[in-house]
């Protein structure tokens, strides 16, 4: 007996990077941060009273809204908390659009979800292209007929950043519409439009702790942006679950985000080893682009991208392969430790030696 909807069963799922545990791998391919999160973190969890656990938290994650707020220089009106920027993210589209009306816009090659996320909520889509060089072309963007946009920067899984003064001039051309910008990566970067968010009511900043705050596992984001934005994602949060950020997570965040001079270090460490690999892929003729991310995209080498990232999982590296046009010729390989680097280019170089 067949019970799922006509939707369960069309729809493509997003398709998460593996997380194997069968054996040990140098794991690079799911953009984790190699450096551990701030102390701060293990103090807030010691001082958690168990006890309290019992009870619900706050519905409006109040403790780490005004931490954020601190941190963003914005009220806490204007921060909303979620499990994860994924979950902000797919609150925004039935937040922000409607079904039967003009929808929403953006890259061919990006983060995937946008896609899936249009689909599971029934929202009409339009593609744009990257141009050749991988970059987005905001121009074709803005010609485009919808209700608003959806632009990760830096992109993803190319890495390729756009400078806070091209990304306000997109805004300020596009009032009427929406600019949703996934900055999952922006620390890394240093152009952040969140500051924007106090001059342009149509432009909503989504962030994420999973990145340069190295907290995947914890599974909380955050938005930023006019308050009347904030109050939709609101309205669609507690249509859904009232309590998306757990108690655990809203102390470990509002720690983290609170310990400036670690995060800035650690970004720091990641951005310093990205631009030794990215030198050392270049050197062995791969196409790399200038990266604004704690990941590269690199392709178009001797290898391509499924031989490239079969032969480094057969030796024990995972990286990231998309088998899609365009796409299937790269792997996109997660900034790590110069110890699992160098294990990388060790394997990589094996493999393009082999016969």
């Amino acid at each position: 007996m067949d019970l799922l909807s006509k939707k369960a069963h069309a729809i493509a799922p997003y398709t998460a990077g593996e997380q194997f545990r069968d054996k040990q791998y140098v794991k690079l391919n799911t953009n984790e941060n190699p450096y551990p999160p701030s102390p701060r973190v293990r103090e807030a969890l010691s001082a958690l009273n168990a006890e309290e656990l019992r009870l619900y938290p706050r519905p409006d994650a109040g403790l780490l809204r005004a931490a954020v707020a601190r941190k963003e220089g914005v009220l806490p009106e204007n921060v909303f908390c979620g499990n994860g920027s994924d979950e902000v993210l797919a609150l925004s589209f039935p937040a922000f659009f409607d079904a039967d009306g003009a929808g929403a816009c953006f890259a061919d090659i990006t983060y995937s979800f946008y896609e899936v996320f249009a689909a599971f909520f029934g929202i009409p889509k339009k593609i744009v292209p990257l141009s050749s060089d991988f970059t987005l072309d905001l121009g074709a963007m803005r010609r485009q007929d919808c209700r608003g946009y959806y632009i990760a920067n830096p992109n993803a899984p190319t890495g390729i950043g756009i400078g806070r003064a091209e990304m306000e001039a997109f805004v300020a051309s596009v009032p009427e519409k929406l600019v949703v910008l996934d900055e999952a990566y922006m620390d890394f970067f240093g152009e952040s439009c969140a500051p924007l968010t106090k001059r342009y009511a149509n432009l909503l900043v989504v962030k994420t702790f999973s990145k340069s705050y190295s907290l995947a596992g914890i599974r909380c984001g955050y938005a930023v942006g006019n308050a009347a934005l904030i109050g939709g994602l609101m309205r669609m949060k507690d249509c859904f679950n009232s309590y998306p950020v757990d108690a655990v997570a809203e102390a470990v965040c509002a720690a983290a985000v609170a310990d400036g001079a670690y995060h800035a270090e650690a970004v720091r460490k990641v951005v310093s080893e990205r631009e030794h690999l990215r030198a050392e892929l270049v050197r062995r003729g791969f196409f790399v682009p200038e990266s604004g991310a704690n990941f590269l995209f690199a392709g178009r080498g001797a290898r391509g991208g499924q031989e490239l990232y079969e032969g480094l999982k057969a030796r024990g590296v995972l990286v990231r392969y998309w088998k899609k046009p365009v796409l299937d010729d790269f792997v996109r390989i997660t900034v790590g430790t110069r110890e699992q680097d160098d294990a990388l280019l060790e394997k990589l170089d094996e493999l393009l030696t082999s016969e």
